[in-house]
């Protein structure tokens, strides 16, 4: 059974989440920004999938989740797949990284300005390709 509200909360949240994103590129906390286009990103497309009736995986990158439900989708979608999993697996490698940082990388000196504004640009578009209806 699919949980169409919950799919919509997914989609909801991901919308509002979107507007904080604003505030931390306005802070120049561009790994904050990174970090939070993906978990964002994240939300959306498990709210897509939840939509069309699929469980949701339970890892931050679902490409192979949209590779394997790819004929459920609306044919606008199946259309845009390619792109969708692309910005997936570009935003999943930088999911921790952003946030924790490593040895060798410290988030706020690696994550500039430009890297941010091209997370938010693939965000956007993500969101932008999910239709409305799915939102409710």
């Amino acid at each position: 059974m699919t949980n169409k509200s919950l799919a919509k909360d997914y989609l909801v949240r991901a919308h509002g989440r979107r507007k904080a994103i604003q505030t931390l590129f306005d802070s120049n906390l561009f790994a904050d920004v990174v970090r939070e286009c993906q978990e964002s990103l994240e939300l959306a497309l498990k709210g897509m999938i939840r939509h069309v009736g699929h469980v949701v995986p339970l890892n931050h990158d679902v490409s192979a989740k949209l590779s394997e439900m790819r004929l459920d989708l609306p044919a606008e979608l199946q259309a845009q797949l390619p792109r969708l999993i692309e910005i997936s697996k570009k935003m999943r490698r930088d999911r921790e990284i952003a946030f924790y940082g490593s040895e060798d990388i410290t988030p706020s000196e690696f994550y500039d300005q430009a890297a941010a504004t091209q997370a938010m640009s693939e965000l956007d578009e993500v969101l932008s390709l999910i239709p409305q209806d799915f939102a409710g």
